[in-house]
C-alpha cells in the first residue's frame, strides 16, 4: 500500500533557506521526503506553517499506508460545538496537508486528490449535522424526533453542488450546498416548528464549518445556489423545492443539478428528491437551445469579472477566464443537458468522465475531447498550486513575475517561460474548441436576396415577410436564432435543383411549425441538420410539411444509428419494449409509442431519399416499424385493461394484420387493417374488478387498442386502423371468436375475403390462439375451390374497382387502380394462388415465382411482372412519402422527379412515362389470358359469387 515514504517527485525549491529551515523537524525521515519537504517549504508559505504545526504528527505517520491515515483523520468526534469545532480543523488541517504532499509526491493522481478533500468535506458536513440535529432533538426543538432520527439529520439532507457534487473539489474550494428538508416525515401540525429548527441548524452548520478561529477554518460554505435565495430561507422543503424547479427553473440551474449529489443527512430522501426532479434536469428532447443560456451565461461571467480581451499569463483568471477551467465544464455540461434526458449515459457528475462518454456516443469530436481533458488536468494542477500557496481561494495567475516563478517551480517547471508557454498553449486550445461550439454566426454580413439565385427575389421577398406572422417566429428569441441561421439556410436553398421550389416548400415546414427556438437552436448547433432539410424540402414537399408538425424527430437524426442500415422487426420490438418499461403511466406509454413511431418512420423515409435502401426495403422496413408498435402496444392495453376488467378470459386474443402490413408492404401513410380473434375456452365472464361478459369484454378491449392506436395524444397520432375485414365487415362485432371466425369463412365468406386471407400475418397476442388463429387460417385456404367461381368473382371485383376509382385510373401516373396497374395484378395473383391451392407467400412478388411452378404464369410473363412491380412500388413508395394527394411531374416539381428517375434507373420523364405504359399493357395482357371476361349470362348467375 503507497505511503507518504513512496514519494517519487519533489518540486524545485524557490527559496533554499526557508526550504532548510523546515527540515530541521524531520531530521531521520527518507531522503524522498525530506526533498519533498523542502522543497513544499520553499515554494507555500501556508504549506510550511502546516508542517511546523503538524510535524509530530507527520513523523509519526509518515510510513503507514496513506489510504489508513486518511481514513483516521475522518473519525471526527466532539461532544460540545467547541470541541467539534477545533477537531474539524486539526482534521481539515492535517488531511490537507496530508492531501498536499501525495499530490506534490506523485503518489496520488488529480482524481484521487480531489475525491480524498471531497471525501473530507462530506465527513464535515455529516458530522456537523449529527451534532446540531441531536443537540436540537435533546433540546425539545425537533417535535417528534428523537436519538434514532440523528443519523438521518432528522429528515434533512444536504445537497452537495458544483466540484463537491462531482467529487472535484479543489485544495482551496468553497463548498456549494443545498440544505432541503423532507416534509412528508413529518404530522402538517409539526411544520412550522420543525421548520425553524431546521433553518437554526443550517445557519450554525455554516457557522460551524466556516467561521475562522485560531484554528482556521474548516470549509467556506455558500447555501446561494437553492431556490431563489434572495427570498427563501437557508433550508428548504423538498416540496417547495421541487414546486420552484417545475415552475420558473431555469437553464443553468438545470446544468448545476448534473452535479447534484446528497452528501450529508437523509441520503435516501436526497436520492428520492434528485429522482423527483429528473423530467426538469433531462429534457426527453435534444435541448439544444440550452447552448445559447448557457452562451450568454458565459458572456455574462466575462462582463461581470471583466475578462475580455486576448489571453495573457498575468492576471489570467484560470477558472472563469477565456480558455480556463469553466469553459470545460461549460462545454461538457451543456452537451449533457442537450443529449443527456435521451441517453442515461451521458449523465456523469464527474467533468473528466463526461468529456470521454460525450466522444464515445459521438458528440464530441473525440480529438478535441482529448485535448479538453488533457488541457483540464492541467488547469486543475495549477489552480492548486496556486492556491497551496497561501491557501487563498484564488485562481489568478500572479502578476509579479517572481511569483510566477514560484509558481512555475511548484508546478514542476525549472524555467517560467517554459511554463507559461505551456499554460498559453492550453488556454489558446480550450478557448478555441469552446468558442466555436458557442458562438454564433450573428456578425455575418447580409447578403441582398439578389446574390442568393432565385429567380424571382421579389416574390421570395413576399414570401419571407409572412414569415414574421408565423407561429414560430413569435418571440424574440425565436427571431434572433432565426436571424443567425437565415443566410446559411439561403444560401443551401438557393443551391437546390429549383430554389423557389425548394424555398416554397421550406415555407410548408416553417408555416406548421408551433414553436421555433429549440428547432432554430437544433439547426444553429447542427449544420448537417440543415442540409438535411433542405434536402427535405427539394425531394419531398410532404415530408418537409410533416416535419413541420413533428420536428421533434429531427433529434433523432443526430444518433449515430440514424443512417446505419435500418433494424429488423426483432431489434425495433426490443428497442420499443426498453422505452415503454421506463415509461411512467399509461399516457406515458402512449405518448412513447407516438415518439418512438414518428422517429422510426421519419428515418425510413430519409433513408428512402437518400437512396441509403431501396423502395422494397422502406416498405419492409415501415412494416416492421408497425409490427413492433402493435406488439408493444397491445401489450401495455391489455396490462391497463386488465387493471379494471381483470386478464383476457379464456385462451386470450390475437390480432391479425392484413393488408399491406401482412404482406409487409407499408407506405408512409398506410392504414393497418387489422382483426382481433379471441378464445374464451367455454368462459362466460371476466374475473375483474368489474366483471364484464365474454363478448364486451374483448368488443372493449379491442376499442382500447384502437383508440391507443389511433387517438391524438399530445403527441400526435399514430396510424388510422381499418377493421372492414373483419367477418360481417362493419356490421359485424369489433373482436370474433375463434369458433365464429371459421364458421364465417367456411359458410359465409365472399371470395374476396380468402383471397385476403392470402396476406394475412398473426402479429400479437396470446401464444395459444396464435397458434389456433394460424392453423385456422391455413385450413381456411386449403379448403377445395371452384376455378370458375373465383374467376368470375375476380372479374365482378375488377368491374366494381374501375367504376369506384374512374378518376384516379384516368392519370396517366396512377400505379394503384386502373387496368394493369398493382391493385389489377394484385387480384390476378391471388386469385392464381387460390386456384392453384398455394398458401404462404403473402408480397405479391413472392407469388409470382410459385404461381410459374404452378403453370399459372409463363417465366417471361413472371419477368414482366416482377418488372412492372418493382416499378410502380418505387413510384408509389416515393410518391406517398414526398407528394400530398394525387402524384403528376408537375405537382411533384424537379427535385421529387429527379429522385423518381434515379430510383427508377430512367433518364427524362418522358421514358419513364412510357416505362408505365407498357408496364400497364403487358399486366393487362396477361390478366386477360389469365382472367377470362365474363358472359352477360354468367354475371346474371353469378354476381354474388361467393
Amino acid at each position: 500500500m503507497l505511503r507518504l515514504s513512496d514519494v517519487t517527485s519533489a518540486p524545485i525549491p524557490f527559496d533554499p533557506a526557508r526550504g532548510q529551515h523546515a527540515l530541521a523537524s524531520f531530521d531521520g525521515l527518507p531522503q524522498n521526503l525530506l526533498a519533498l519537504i523542502k522543497g513544499v517549504a520553499g515554494c507555500s508559505p501556508y504549506l510550511e506553517g502546516s508542517l511546523a504545526r503538524e510535524a509530530t504528527w507527520l513523523r509519526a505517520i509518515h510510513d503507514q499506508p496513506l489510504t489508513d491515515v486518511f481514513i483516521d483523520i475522518l473519525k471526527i468526534e466532539g461532544d460540545s460545538f467547541q470541541t467539534l469545532s477545533d477537531n474539524l480543523r486539526i482534521a481539515k488541517r492535517r488531511a490537507a496537508l496530508l492531501i498536499a504532499l501525495a499530490d506534490l509526491g506523485g503518489v496520488w493522481n488529480l482524481k484521487q486528490v480531489t475525491k480524498a478533500l471531497t471525501d473530507l468535506a462530506d465527513t464535515a458536513v455529516q458530522k456537523a449535522l449529527e451534532f446540531l440535529v441531536g443537540a436540537e432533538i435533546a433540546r425539545g426543538k425537533l417535535p417528534g424526533c428523537g436519538p434514532e432520527d440523528i443519523s438521518q439529520a432528522a429528515g434533512m439532507v444536504a445537497l452537495a453542488m458544483g466540484k463537491m457534487g462531482a467529487h472535484e473539489l479543489n485544495y482551496s474550494s468553497d463548498i456549494d450546498l443545498i440544505i432541503l428538508f423532507d416534509e412528508s416525515r413529518f404530522p402538517a401540525e409539526n411544520y412550522a416548528e420543525l421548520r425553524a429548527g431546521f433553518i437554526r441548524i443550517t445557519k450554525r452548520m455554516v457557522k460551524l464549518l466556516s467561521e475562522n478561529t485560531t484554528q482556521g477554518y474548516v470549509f467556506r460554505t455558500d447555501l446561494r445556489l437553492r431556490p431563489d435565495p434572495s427570498v427563501t430561507p437557508v433550508c428548504v422543503s423538498m416540496e417547495a423545492a421541487e414546486r420552484y424547479y417545475e415552475s420558473v427553473g431555469r437553464t443553468w440551474e438545470r446544468a448545476a443539478f448534473i452535479k447534484a449529489r446528497p452528501c450529508a443527512g437523509a441520503i435516501d430522501a436526497g436520492r428520492a428528491f434528485l429522482e423527483r426532479l429528473s423530467p426538469f434536469i433531462w429534457r426527453k428532447h435534444l435541448d439544444f437551445a440550452a447552448i445559447e443560456d448557457a452562451h450568454d451565461m458565459r458572456l455574462r461571467i466575462r462582463e461581470h469579472k471583466g475578462l475580455h480581451g486576448p489571453i495573457v499569463i498575468s492576471g489570467h483568471d484560470m477558472k472563469l477566464g477565456r480558455g480556463g477551467i469553466r469553459e470545460i465544464e461549460f462545454f461538457a455540461q451543456t452537451r449533457q443537458v442537450i443529449v443527456g434526458g435521451r441517453d442515461p449515459e451521458l449523465r456523469s457528475r464527474e467533468t473528466l468522465q463526461a468529456l470521454k462518454d460525450l466522444s464515445i456516443k459521438g458528440w464530441i469530436n473525440p480529438a478535441a475531447a482529448s485535448k479538453l481533458a488533457v488541457a483540464y488536468e492541467a488547469h486543475r494542477l495549477i489552480e492548486h498550486r496556486i492556491q497551496m500557496i497561501d491557501d487563498a481561494q484564488t485562481h489568478i495567475m500572479p502578476d509579479d513575475i517572481a511569483k510566477r516563478a514560484r509558481l512555475a517551480a511548484f508546478c514542476g517547471f525549472t524555467e517560467r517561460e517554459e511554463f507559461e508557454a505551456s499554460v498559453i498553449a492550453h488556454l489558446e486550445t480550450v478557448h478555441e474548441i469552446t468558442e466555436s461550439f458557442f458562438a454564433s454566426d450573428a456578425d455575418q454580413p447580409e447578403r441582398p436576396l439578389d446574390d442568393y439565385g432565385f429567380r424571382n427575389p421579389e416574390a421570395v421577398q413576399a414570401l419571407m415577410e409572412k414569415w414574421q406572422d408565423y407561429a414560430a417566429l413569435r418571440s424574440n428569441r425565436a427571431q434572433r436564432i432565426f436571424a443567425r441561421l437565415q443566410p446559411s439556410l439561403l444560401t443551401k436553398l438557393s443551391a437546390a435543383s429549383n430554389p423557389n421550389e425548394a424555398l416554397i416548400h421550406f415555407d410548408g415546414f416553417l408555416a406548421r411549425l408551433p414553436a421555433g427556438v429549440q428547432v432554430f437552436s437544433l439547426f444553429d448547433a447542427n449544420p448537417e441538420l440543415l442540409d438535411l432539410l433542405v434536402d427535405i424540402c427539394t425531394t419531398a414537399p410532404e415530408l418537409a410539411r410533416y416535419l413541420g408538425q413533428n420536428a421533434r424527430v429531427l433529434d433523432f437524426v443526430l444518433g449515430q444509428e440514424f443512417f446505419q442500415p435500418l433494424s429488423n422487426m426483432a431489434a425495433l420490438e426490443t428497442e420499443l419494449a426498453v422505452l415503454v418499461d421506463g415509461a411512467d403511466d399509461y399516457e406515458s406509454v402512449l405518448d412513447t409509442v407516438r415518439i418512438w413511431v414518428h422517429e422510426q418512420r421519419f428515418r425510413v423515409g430519409v433513408h428512402l431519399l437518400r437512396g441509403l435502401s431501396t423502395a422494397t426495403e422502406a416498405s419492409g422496413a415501415y412494416s416492421d416499424v408497425a409490427e413492433a408498435c402493435l406488439k408493444v402496444l397491445w401489450a401495455a392495453v391489455t396490462n391497463n385493461f386488465s387493471l379494471r376488467y381483470g386478464p383476457p378470459p379464456g385462451k386470450g386474443a390475437a390480432v391479425i394484420a392484413m393488408g399491406k402490413l401482412g404482406s409487409r408492404e407499408m407506405t408512409v401513410t398506410s392504414d393497418l387493417d387489422l382483426i382481433v380473434i379471441y378464445d374464451a375456452d367455454g368462459l362466460e365472464m371476466s374475473t375483474g374488478q368489474r366483471v364484464l361478459a365474454i363478448k364486451p369484454y374483448y368488443a372493449r378491449l379491442t376499442q382500447a387498442f384502437v383508440s391507443a392506436l389511433t387517438v391524438a395524444t399530445a403527441k400526435g397520432t399514430l396510424y388510422k386502423v381499418d377493421m372492414r375485414l373483419r367477418p360481417s365487415g362493419r356490421s359485424g362485432p369489433v373482436a370474433t371468436s375463434l369458433s365464429g371466425f371459421i364458421s364465417y369463412q367456411n359458410t359465409e365468406a365472399w371470395v374476396w375475403e380468402h383471397m385476403a386471407l392470402l396476406r394475412a400475418r398473426v402479429v400479437t397476442g396470446s401464444q395459444s390462439v396464435i397458434v389456433s388463429t394460424k392453423s385456422a387460417i391455413a385450413g381456411i385456404l386449403d379448403l377445395p375451390r371452384d376455378q370458375g367461381k373465383i374467376l368470375v368473382a375476380v372479374q365482378e371485383m375488377r368491374q366494381r374497382l374501375a367504376q369506384a376509382k374512374a378518376k384516379d385510373a384516368s392519370s396517366p401516373w396512377e400505379v394503384k387502380f386502373g387496368q394493369g396497374r398493382l391493385m389489377d395484378v394484385e387480384l390476378l395473383l391471388q386469385a392464381g394462388m387460390l386456384i392453384k391451392g398455394i398458401q404462404g407467400f403473402r408480397r405479391p412478388k413472392d407469388m409470382v415465382g410459385t404461381l410459374v411452378r404452378a403453370q399459372w404464369l409463363s417465366a417471361s410473363e413472371a419477368e414482366n411482372i416482377i418488372r412492372a412491380l418493382e416499378l410502380y412500388t418505387i413510384l408509389q413508395q416515393i410518391s406517398r412519402l414526398a407528394v400530398e394527394g394525387g402524384f403528376t411531374p408537375e405537382k411533384a416539381g424537379r427535385g421529387v422527379m429527379s429522385l423518381v428517375l434515379k430510383a427508377t434507373g430512367k433518364n427524362s420523364i418522358d421514358i419513364l412515362l412510357t416505362a408505365l405504359q407498357t408496364a400497364k399493357t403487358q399486366m393487362l395482357e396477361i390478366i386477360n389470358r389469365c382472367l377470362p371476361k365474363i358472359t352477360e349470362a354468367e354475371n346474371g348467375k353469378t354476381k354474388t359469387s361467393k
